[in-house]
């Protein structure tokens, strides 16, 4: 298969708007591949050379490829700044421009394993070889090929859609229809490899799919918590249930596999991103678990070595960067606290209880060395069966710092990649009637005035995601909870992220339209007094009914470890809308 055919049907996909369109449209490119053209174009068109959890950074910055478009245009690179700003993203420069070569003759797996020799590029001088390598490349496509080449090294497509659409696609594929889907999203819950659910699909068929197991080496997609308004409502939906202390750190998932000589400890984080270099302190522990395989569950959480309290979030995502790593973690030391075990020596533990399943946990966590280590621990958990004694555990934990509670049903499985009341959030209460923060994904921004004109930005727009649809509805306009340094930051961040029209994955009313669109991508967390009805905003509004909005709404960080997809749901903010109001009722 031709590069040039597969960015000629990206190019179709960014001008359609109707998601069932784009899903028919993938599905017949699909069709035509291969069992590994199509893994490729899968990873592709999420804008990746590779599954997430492998990563591909191709450690090439903006200003390296303005030089390289510079001269494949043969233009000054001021040229190109200039055309930068006017058109948001260089895939879009090139393509306006022309070099020779109308149709290039270069296959999907040309181009995949040119970009592959890239990646692998390091040493002294690499730089320098790197970009002459991407400069070759684009030279030998034709410019609609060589903006897409472009966004992959950037590792943005904008296509708007994301890795529930590709799904329906290979179930469209397959059957003509979305009667496939389910099987496909269960085995891709278990592992989380998009290229690898069309690799099997295409080879083996929908047995292979149903086949698919987990992989120690393969994330699976983490279980997700609902809410309910207070304890009392906990205990009637659960009725004897358990409770664990809500940690407000990084969620892990950690893959041990010490078959080999040399042992293997990964770390992923919720999203599924490979975050093993952030946590070098936590290895030696995890090596005094009597395991050949293991996938356990847990919260990493910065602990401050002068007092020995827990830190903020803010302070243990400080870990995440990639210079002066056994500094950072010296000067935030961390705790690693297991609340659950997926898998263990070849077996599934996802059919096993709750119950059963901590049993398990708590026996690999016996041993005398590892407890000795102290960074290591099971999580708290207390069996409670009435209303008084959970609030009780809940005051006492938010006594202590902590966020509150996650409380779970003992009879209840592991079931992957979905959020339901066998877990369910309690935690504790602000001002306002709204509890909790909401996890926001930026989808624009809008023109400072006054004071803030010298930055650039006043406001954000900022949605919610709905599955079902597979696209980002607005849920409030954000402007108050920056620092002068923060705003400058997130025009940066945005900026970095802008697109010269709305994203077709994103729903927004024209008298909310900003100034600048930005592809989804970036979530923030975010806190208000309460959620009301609105006629302006598009969070699960229908025909007939208004939208959601979140009133006096204001920034309170990000949340790097969160994917868009995984930000707050449409359904959720309906959610909690209703329990503000069963919350006002009691009181």
């Amino acid at each position: 298969m031709k590069f040039s055919y597969v960015a000629e049907i990206f190019n179709r996909v960014e001008q359609e708007s109707a998601r069932t369109s784009i899903t028919v449209i993938l599905a017949e490119l699909f069709s035509k591949a291969d069992a590994h053209e199509a893994s490729v174009i899968a990873y592709f068109s999420l804008g990746s050379l590779k599954p997430p959890y492998l990563g591909a950074q191709f450690n090439l910055a903006e200003k390296s490829l303005i030089n390289i478009i510079a001269q494949l245009l043969n233009v000054a690179v001021d040229i190109v700044k200039k055309e930068l700003k006017l058109v948001g993203d260089l895939g879009s420069i090139v393509a306006q421009y022309s070099w020779g070569i109308e149709s290039s003759v270069l296959s999907l797996v040309d181009v995949e394993r040119s970009l592959q020799q890239v990646l692998l590029m390091s040493g002294t001088g690499s730089q320098d070889i790197r970009e002459q390598a991407v400069l070759k490349l684009l030279q030998a496509l034709d410019p609609v090929s060589a903006k897409y080449v472009l966004r992959i090294i950037e590792g943005n497509l904008r296509l708007g859609f994301s890795d529930m659409t590709l799904l329906d696609a290979f179930s469209w594929m397959q059957t003509g229809d979305k009667s496939l889907r389910a099987d496909l999203e269960q085995s891709y819950n278990v592992s989380a490899d998009i290229g690898l659910i069309i690799g099997t699909l295409k080879t083996d068929g929908v047995a292979g799919i149903r086949a698919m197991a987990i992989t120690p080496g393969i994330p699976i997609r983490p279980s997700a918590a609902e809410r309910l308004p207070d304890a009392a409502a906990i205990i009637k939906k659960l009725g004897t249930c358990v409770a664990q202390p809500k940690l407000d750190g990084f969620r892990l998932q950690v893959h041990l596999d010490n078959r080999s000589q040399e042992k293997i400890v990964r770390f992923f984080s919720r999203n599924l991103l490979d975050m093993s270099a952030m946590f070098p302190d936590l290895i030696a522990s995890l090596h005094e678990l009597q395991v050949d395989q293991l996938i356990v569950e847990g919260e990493a959480i910065c602990i401050d070595p002068q007092t020995g309290n827990f830190l903020p979030f803010q302070e243990t995502v400080k870990r995440k960067r990639k210079h002066n790593i056994a500094q950072v973690a010296e000067d935030f030391p961390l705790k690693l606290y297991l609340f659950d075990v997926l898998f263990l020596d070849g077996q599934s533990l996802l059919t096993k209880t709750h119950e059963e399943r901590r049993s398990i946990m708590l026996q690999l966590c016996a041993n005398k060395a590892l407890q000795e280590h102290g960074i290591i621990k099971v999580i708290d958990e207390h069996v409670m069966h009435d209303a008084e004694t959970l609030y009780n555990y809940f005051e006492e934990t938010v006594t202590m710092g902590l966020e509150g509670l996650v409380v779970k049903r003992p009879d209840a499985v592991y079931q992957p990649g979905k959020r339901n009341f066998n877990w369910i959030k309690l935690k504790r209460e602000e001002t306002g009637s709204l509890d909790d923060t909401l996890d926001c994904v930026v989808l624009g921004y809008y023109a400072g005035q006054g004071k803030r004109a010298q930055f650039g930005i006043g406001a954000l727009l900022v949605g919610v995601y709905h599955p079902g649809n597979d696209e980002f509805q607005t849920v409030a306009k954000i402007g108050t909870g920056f620092t002068d340094a923060e705003w400058r930051e997130v025009k940066i961040t945005c900026d970095a992220l802008k697109v010269m029209h709305q994203p077709h994955n994103v729903v927004c009313k024209k008298e909310l339209y900003p100034d600048v669109w930005v592809d989804p991508s970036v979530v923030c967390m975010i806190r208000a007094d309460e959620i009301t009805l609105s006629p302006s905003h598009t969070a699960h509004a229908t025909t007939e009914k208004l939208g959601y909005a979140l009133r006096f709404p204001r920034f309170m960080g990000y949340r790097p470890d969160k994917s868009a997809t995984a930000a707050t749901t449409s359904l959720e903010v309906q959610s909690l809308y209703h329990l503000q109001f069963e919350k006002k009722s009691k009181k």
